[in-house]
């Protein structure tokens, strides 16, 4: 027995009203499922069912088709497996925005911490090398206005310490402060209209939960699977770069705090 064909709706099996609404391609259910001039539509929430059938003229196609929403991409992948490098050449390419979720979240935060939060960058900023205060008359290197500047404390709100707790020791960001960044990417401009690849998020199953319940789907989620030879290859030369440099500068701190003594004592 042939099945009757059936004549789906200008979004096909994604829902309606997430496309005018939100602008994000979401799949419908069979279950919310409603039939307008001999049409199917599928629909995401039984919420957004009845919002259509009270009004299917603002959500289906008149003199031309609907408008499909610009290209979303989440890249996924460890730390060193080359996300950034990827994403920076497909952008390029296709003109779509950038986002390092990372950079990103450094950016908020910048204004008040003066300098970029985490392990790798906390080792560049060590009290190692300070010189001693009884010194610091005979240094040469370091103004007032550097001294004093050391010596601010800022508050931050509490968003923003979720948020440096999160680059510093890796503790995921509640909801509500994911609420004030990631729903901009796909409902506002100028990422609304243009797309982009999110370089590093999601990185959990919450945060993929997350991205699921709001409802902010990427039409494609690309992860990059290295081997840890090549992730070894690719980080250490600069990070064993880093350290010789790093060694550089106690041999030259303890020469300069060697000189110091020497004028004081004269």
């Amino acid at each position: 027995i042939k099945q009757k064909k059936r004549h789906m709706g200008d979004t096909k099996h994604f829902c309606p009203v997430s496309l005018k609404e939100n602008f994000v391609l979401y799949p419908g259910l069979q279950e919310y499922a409603a039939k307008y001039k001999e049409k199917i539509y599928y629909f995401s929430t039984s919420e957004y069912r009845e919002k259509f059938l009270e009004s299917p003229e603002e959500y289906v196609a008149h003199s031309e088709p609907l408008q499909a929403p610009p290209l979303r991409v989440c890249l996924l992948g460890i730390h060193g497996a080359g996300k950034t490098t990827c994403a920076r050449e497909i952008t390029d390419k296709l003109g779509i925005f950038h986002i390092q979720f990372e950079e990103y979240l450094q950016e908020l935060i910048l204004p008040k911490t003066k300098r970029k939060v985490g392990p790798s960058f906390d080792e560049d900023h060590e009290d190692d090398n300070k010189i001693p205060e009884e010194l610091e008359d005979f240094s040469q290197t370091m103004t007032k206005t550097e001294t004093e500047e050391t010596k601010q404390e800022v508050e931050l709100t509490d968003e923003e310490e979720a948020i440096k707790a999160n680059l510093k020791n890796n503790i995921e960001l509640p909801p509500e402060v994911l609420d004030k960044i990631v729903p901009d990417w796909w409902k506002k401009e100028p990422f609304r209209s243009t797309g982009f690849i999110l370089d590093g998020f999601p990185r959990t199953s919450d945060e993929a939960s997350y991205l699921s319940e709001r409802g902010l789907c990427p039409d494609v989620a690309v992860y990059i699977q290295v081997e840890e030879g090549d992730i070894f290859n690719r980080l250490f030369p600069p990070r064993l770069k880093k350290w010789k440099e790093k060694q550089l500068k106690k041999k030259e701190y303890k020469k300069k705090v060697k000189e110091l003594k020497a004028k004081k004592r004269v």
